[in-house]
């Protein structure tokens, strides 16, 4: 009897279902409409007070504002942002969990010999929200005041001075070590968990210079905590209108932007990913975040998912052939 009730009950199920096909409701862009019907979390692999910090809490609290729903910021160091990346690829594929994140995201396993997962498989790229130069700064009181004087100075005396990056395998460790290989500079690299470490031991004087994406080093900078050498942009930034690019001081053609972008786990609905690619873009173009970018010298893109998948490719082609002729690796 029992199983005779079950049996009914699934056909009428099916009935009602295929009814409501015939009709046009379509279940899963239902469930996109409803999207979202909870709080949001979204991981920031780094820890609070960086540029991708700073960034990702601008963009999460005008996704709140556009869509009546809490973003939930959780920073989630460590592993030069590995961990926080594998939490999000492990996380269901729903929407409710997100990784705010940096160019790093997709050079890491190019670098990292055990790397816990895969750049291009494990995640669904959503949008990407723009770029921003890193600046090479140095603490105060050491006796040069460009990237070309720390060049000579660091050959005149091998093992003197030192870079701090905010992680292995990071946009500011690929730079320092592009730097390092080109000048052949003798100067060793300390990795910190974070920008904020690593911009504060360059202000203690603990590590001589260091290179960091310019929304969390620019605000040292104007305090008078942090001397700027040189931009990596390829051009110079109206921020800082004096000050060279690193391809004007002895590395022609030099260019490396830290690019920011948004990910869900792999296989994310695609009516979810679409919606929330609509949202990012939406609030990078609000008027009132505009002021905060331009302080932060963050140029924001629009982009669609597709896009992203193309700038990721691309990227991890280029970067793959730095990171081979430069010999990078971290184990």
């Amino acid at each position: 009897m029992e199983r005779k009730v079950g049996m009914r009950r699934r056909a009428a199920l099916g009935a009602i279902g295929a009814v409501a096909m015939m009709a046009g409701w379509n279940p899963v862009a239902f469930a996109a409409d409803a999207y979202p019907n909870r709080p949001i979390k979204m991981i920031i692999p780094y820890t609070p007070g960086g540029s991708i910090d700073t960034v990702g809490r601008l963009v999460a609290a005008q996704l709140q504002r556009q869509m009546g729903q809490a973003i939930v910021i959780e920073n989630r160091p460590g592993a030069s942002g590995m961990i926080g990346s594998e939490a999000v690829a492990k996380a269901p594929a729903d929407g409710y969990t997100l990784l705010f994140n940096a160019s790093s995201q997709v050079y890491l396993p190019l670098v990292a010999k055990n790397a816990p997962y895969d750049a291009i498989k494990d995640f669904t790229p959503i949008a990407q929200v723009g770029h921003v130069p890193l600046i090479v700064v140095a603490n105060t009181n050491l006796p040069f005041n460009s990237l070309r004087d720390l060049v000579k100075l660091a050959k005149a005396k091998p093992r003197t001075y030192t870079w701090a990056t905010s992680g292995l395998g990071t946009t500011s460790h690929l730079a320092e070590e592009m730097i390092r290989h080109a000048f052949k500079l003798d100067m060793d690299i300390v990795s910190y968990k974070g920008a904020v470490p690593q911009l504060n031991d360059v202000m203690g004087g603990h590590v001589s210079a260091a290179v960091s994406p310019m929304p969390g080093a620019y605000p040292f900078v104007k305090a008078g905590r942090l001397k700027v050498l040189a931009v990596t942009s390829s051009k110079r930034i109206p921020q800082l209108p004096g000050v060279p690019t690193v391809a004007e001081s002895g590395l022609p053609g030099f260019e490396l932007l830290s690019w920011y972008g948004l990910w869900g786990p792999a296989n994310l609905p695609a009516e979810i990913t679409r919606k929330l690619s609509q949202e990012v873009n939406k609030a990078v173009r609000e008027a009132s975040m505009k002021s905060r970018f331009d302080d932060l010298a963050f140029e924001t893109v629009q982009s669609t998912p597709e896009q992203f998948k193309v700038v990721i490719k691309d990227e991890i082609d280029k970067v793959a052939g730095i990171v081979k002729s430069a010999n990078i690796r971290i184990d």
